[in-house]
């Protein structure tokens, strides 16, 4: 096996360092945007006084990170060619995640939103691999412009990782569907005009069948947004929202109509993969100026680095983003090599791990930096408490480090099928 990053993808971090310096550091520091990176991000970014919502400054500079990035080439790498990508593989997007998260803090890779001169950009995917003939000719060229955002209602009040068991029901009326119920967590709904809202039309509860996926657009009659829901790393962006009588047409739905979930799972594993290599980026930043840092204080007269109690944390944590480095890149580069019902069966556990034991590394490599760095490390002026309440959450989110240790458990100890393997 050669273990050797291609040449292709190489080439390619130069240009996007390049792109960096040139279009978004510029960006970064003019109109006084640094703000937005530097000791007062949390109250520059959220809009304390109007439910703390993200600031409109703040989604502004985003934008047009974006829109850069997007006209230099850059944000849709990983889309088909076929929508102005560059058919970007599982192991390039690893690498590429990685190396953009251990810059640090920036414009250029805001994981807080998701945003980045790379984007993921999963709905366009979606919507390709279980969109309609005309779903795919109007809804897609949308997505890529901006004009239709969407987004995903699945978690309840009462429901979780128990999709399942969800309460939210869709009962047929006429040409259409009335749906009735609550989401928690439907996340960028403040700026979305659809969403995605998984309802239960038919079937037992706890059955995967009978669950469909309704595209609804959000200024329907019926949708309300009760509360925003103030979370450790602000702003939010994340409200909990209720369905009253919704109405919907029967083709208001994305992929097979009893199979919703698979919508819900279709890119669980790119993503997964995607975030571990974020989170194993971030820990590596955060190791690198614990080092740095311990190499340049010298209290008592010598530098922090001569003494044990600072080196030997940081090996073990050195130690570990070596080993997930390469876990999560051959992770990545098998599924470059397989379709993805097969990485489903073959590599769910693999990906499991990465991103269960990378979310773990980036809060211990954020909370070791803060106790290297004394109590500067513990203030705003260092990223680390940022780094750590936002990747905190990946421990809970994106499948909780529990279901995902449950996943490696299921094929550890035989207690799975081929068929719940796919529904993981």
């Amino acid at each position: 096996m050669d273990f050797e990053i291609p040449a292709a993808i190489t080439s390619y971090l130069s240009v996007l360092d390049d792109f960096i310096e040139k279009e978004i550091k510029p960006l970064e520091r003019e109109n006084d945007n640094i703000r937005f990176f530097d000791h007062r991000r949390e109250w520059a970014r959220t809009d304390f006084e109007h439910g703390g919502l993200p600031r409109k400054e703040w989604e502004a500079l985003l934008g047009e990170m974006r829109r850069r990035a997007d006209k230099a080439g850059h944000y849709r790498y990983a889309l088909p060619k076929e929508y102005g990508g560059q058919d970007g593989t599982n192991l390039a997007m690893a690498i590429i995640r990685e190396h953009l998260a251990t810059k640090g803090l920036g414009l250029h890779n805001d994981l807080q939103n998701e945003a980045s001169i790379v984007g993921n950009l999963p709905t366009v995917l979606m919507f390709r691999d279980f969109g309609t003939a005309e779903q795919k000719r109007s809804i897609i060229p949308k997505i890529l412009d901006g004009s239709f955002r969407i987004a995903f209602g699945l978690t309840e009040p009462s429901h979780g990782s128990d999709a399942t068991w969800m309460e939210t029901r869709a009962v047929r009326h006429g040409d259409g569907y009335r749906i009735t119920g609550a989401k928690m967590w439907n996340t960028g709904l403040h700026v979305a005009t659809h969403d995605f809202v998984f309802a239960r039309h038919s079937g037992r509860d706890g059955s995967p069948r009978g669950i469909g996926c309704f595209i609804v657009p959000t200024k329907s009659e019926g949708v309300k947004i009760e509360e925003y829901l103030w979370t450790f790393n602000m702003p939010t962006d994340h409200p909990r929202v209720s369905f009253t009588d919704v109405y919907v047409p029967a083709d208001s739905m994305l992929g097979d109509p009893d199979n919703g979930l698979a919508v819900a799972q279709h890119f669980v594993h790119e993503n997964r993969i995607r975030q571990a290599a974020s989170s194993l980026g971030a820990a590596q930043y955060c190791i690198n100026e614990a080092v740095k840092y311990a190499k340049d204080r010298k209290p008592f007269g010598k530098p922090l680095a001569t003494n044990q109690a600072i080196q030997w944390p940081l090996v073990e944590l050195h130690t570990e983003a070596a080993m997930l480095r390469e876990l999560i890149r051959k992770t990545a580069w098998e599924m470059d090599r397989m379709p993805k019902p097969e990485v489903a069966i073959r590599l769910s556990d693999k990906v499991a791990m990465c991103n269960y034991r990378a979310n773990r590394l980036v809060c211990d490599a954020s909370d070791r930096a803060m106790q290297v760095h004394g109590a500067i490390g513990y203030s705003r002026h260092k990223p680390f408490e940022h780094i750590y309440r936002h990747h905190r959450r990946y421990r809970i989110t994106e499948g909780s480090e529990e279901i995902q240790m449950r996943r490696v458990a299921q094929i550890m100890f035989g207690f799975t099928s081929s068929r719940r393997a796919q529904e993981e």
